[in-house]
């Protein structure tokens, strides 16, 4: 019976670093608005990375081009988890106006926001399919202590709702599609913890990508020949890694770090990757964390914006 008890336990461990869910703490406030348009990226990049702060005291939507950092949501709760539209010309992200936390749409300037889901759970960590049409998203349910798991797509013109993976023996999360085959990827949790799986959309069937629990957090790049994800099997440590869509090739990128790697999006043409990296630990809402680059080539890894609070969930666009 202890031994069943630690397992559950570790089980709930491992499955908040890897499908971390938007929590109640309060941070100290930061910098203000005025303040916040003379922070600059360290490098100059191309594109627009959105990402998630609690810079102003709790967690708002922040934009962040080569020219500096613009505030892209201001409301009394909180707004978590951005993610740009195929497009470019939508935001989708989490948000909690009624205590739990639904999926929302706004313009890519911050207007014109737009609820998507209308639920008494917890909806978060979302993707866009490659069309722009549905959002694929997870939702969390509490049993006591204990938390589950299941992913969910919503057409945004209908609002009809359908379960991705109803035969799935364990909880799925954070949802991402390929753009030029019909797979999900996704982390999937079983008894031995996260792995990365991918799931063929057209004939209804799932595959494990990495083993004993030692993966999660897995997304496409722009072009669908690779997978980048957050992996610990080589240390214990998380890493951000890259392999092939059928779970071949795997490259570690930031072996040479120290500290937690983790949230990692590919820029749009497929040479960088921007990541988060903590020393302290691997939930978002604890410790100092910062926005890094990568170079898929050289491994090369950069920081890109060193600034007050905790810069988590980049998206590149």
């Amino acid at each position: 019976m202890k031994v069943r008890i630690y397992l559950l336990v570790l089980i709930l461990v491992v499955a908040l670093g890897c499908s971390e869910k938007p929590r109640n703490s309060q941070a100290e406030p930061g910098k203000n608005p005025a303040e916040l348009s003379l922070v600059k990226p360290l490098i100059p990049f191309h594109g627009r990375i959105v990402f998630q702060s609690d810079v102003s005291g709790h967690n708002e939507i922040y934009l962040l081009t080569s020219d500096g950092l613009k505030k892209m949501t201001e409301h009394p709760w909180r707004s978590e988890y951005p993610l740009w539209s195929p497009d470019g010309e939508r935001i989708a992200f989490t948000a909690n106006p009624r205590d739990n936390y639904d999926v929302f749409v706004m313009n890519e300037d911050g207007t014109n926001i737009i609820p998507v889901t209308d639920s008494p759970r917890d909806e978060f960590e979302m993707a866009w399919t490659p069309d722009g049409k549905k959002i694929a998203y997870t939702e969390m349910r509490k049993k006591g202590i204990f938390k589950s798991y299941t992913l969910w797509m919503i057409d945004l013109l209908s609002k009809r709702n359908e379960k991705i993976i109803p035969d799935f023996p364990g909880s799925t999360a954070l949802p991402n599609f390929s753009p030029k085959a019909p797979l999900m990827a996704f982390t999937g949790g079983r008894m031995r913890g996260w792995d990365v799986f991918v799931f063929d959309l057209e004939k209804r069937e799932y595959k494990s990508l990495t083993e004993g629990g030692r993966g999660c957090r897995p997304r496409f790049s722009k072009d669908g020949e690779k997978i980048v994800f957050v992996s610990s099997r080589r240390d214990g440590k998380s890493d951000i890694s890259i392999m092939n869509p059928d779970g071949t090739g795997e490259t570690r990128l930031t072996e040479g770090m120290k500290g937690y790697n983790y949230f990692p999006a590919w820029s749009p043409d497929g040479k960088w990757i921007v990541f988060c990296s903590n020393a302290k630990s691997h939930y978002a809402q604890e410790g100092d964390w910062k926005l890094y680059l990568v170079n898929v080539a050289t491994k090369e890894v950069t920081l890109l914006l060193d600034a007050p609070g905790r810069a988590v969930f980049p998206d590149w666009n």
